[in-house]
């Protein structure tokens, strides 16, 4: 084998694992007040690759502070979440949500009032949605 090949060989398969890498990532999007009061708990979790946080929810484009929270639209201060699975799971994430926010709190979340800081789990799937919403389900019998 000519070196040539043997380089070509070899940075395809370091290419290979950097794609299988970045095929295991997930992401998460939580609604939950304030987005910078809860981004710092998901920063600081092991298996977290990024948080960006942003608005989700409403129709209008290119949504800005300003018009959402002007109230008149139905955006939701919100955090996207990258993950390794393999290293933190969606209910781990899901724990760190619910002790970030009230979740009897309908109107917003603790001094933020309106509807852009209501709380809200944005599943992307269905299995996404069971353990969501087995988790609730385990929040609310614990008396929380």
């Amino acid at each position: 084998m000519s070196f040539r090949k043997f380089c070509a060989v070899v940075a395809s398969i370091i290419l290979s694992s950097f794609l299988a890498q970045a095929q295991e990532t997930r992401t998460a999007i939580f609604a939950g007040g304030c987005f910078w009061c809860i981004q710092p708990a998901f920063d600081e979790a092991p298996g977290v690759l990024r948080t960006v946080v942003g608005y989700t929810g409403g129709t209008e484009p290119n949504p800005t502070y300003e018009l959402v929270s002007s109230e008149r639209t139905k955006y939701r201060e919100s955090i996207e979440v990258t993950y390794d699975p393999a290293k933190i799971s969606y209910d781990q994430l899901l724990a760190i949500y619910w002790k970030q926010i009230d979740p009897t709190q309908s109107d917003g979340q603790f001094t933020d009032i309106g509807p852009s800081y209501r709380a809200a789990i944005y599943y992307g799937n269905g299995e996404e949605k069971k353990i969501a919403e087995a988790s609730k389900a385990k929040l609310a019998a614990s008396g929380r």
